[in-house]
């Protein structure tokens, strides 16, 4: 049986000293499409942060693609960062620079060296999103669909255990967020890790797949009405 992606066992999630979650018990497998869903203000932006790193973990066991949460240090942030794929909601594309050089600012910035390997890498992943022909254009020139088919693209570049995707719709109109949501789907269907934070129902409704709840400071799995 090969070991989970993430597992967290009663871990407490704290933002500062208050309490966000507790008793967090998660597993995802590899290759399962997750949601973590929950009102505004339930956790679900703490967990996320928990996971990549940004918070730290002080209570309960927590592991994330081969990393220990409770031992996680400073220094391996990042490399753990490497590991995860993380998608957020606004993008976060720099402006000053197009499509490729985006990617190729963090395949540098993560140690790749070979020209050759960098541009097939940047290729391969436009590909995935169906953004190919975009390479040379700025994020000014996109839509908020492309920059988001650009930012999972960035996500996909170091071959990631898990993705994080937070709220990857949430900036995008509902026929954008479907076309969004089909990328995901595809890369899902390829073997990739994916838990993504939501609160747009209709996605989870177009696509039912396992689903977490945050609610009264809980995360427990809820299972889906099929209509």
């Amino acid at each position: 049986m090969s070991q989970p992606v993430l597992e967290l066992k009663n871990a407490a999630i704290y933002q500062r000293e208050s309490l966000i979650l507790s008793e967090v018990d998660v597993t995802v497998e590899k290759g399962e499409f997750v949601y973590l869903i929950g009102k505004t203000g339930t956790g679900k932006s703490s967990f996320m942060k928990t996971l990549y790193g940004d918070l730290p973990l002080t209570e309960g066991e927590g592991q994330i693609v081969d990393y220990n949460l409770r031992t996680l240090k400073e220094k391996d942030i990042p490399y753990l960062r490497r590991k995860l794929g993380v998608v957020f909601q606004d993008f976060k594309l720099l402006t000053d620079r197009n499509v490729k050089e985006n990617l190729l600012f963090v395949l540098k910035a993560t140690g790749w060296k070979d020209k050759k390997a960098i541009d097939h890498k940047i290729d391969e992943v436009l590909d995935k999103v169906g953004m190919k022909t975009k390479g040379f254009k700025f994020p000014y020139q996109l839509s908020g669909g492309e920059q988001q088919r650009v930012a999972i693209a960035r996500a996909l570049l170091n071959d990631p255990e898990l993705i994080l995707a937070d709220e990857p719709t949430g900036n995008l109109d509902p026929q954008t967020s479907v076309e969004v949501m089909e990328v995901l789907q595809e890369i899902s269907r390829n073997g990739n890790t994916i838990l993504m934070a939501t609160h747009d129902y209709a996605l989870l409704l177009k696509y039912p797949s396992k689903t977490l709840k945050c609610d009264g400071q809980r995360v427990f799995e809820v299972v889906q009405k099929t209509v």
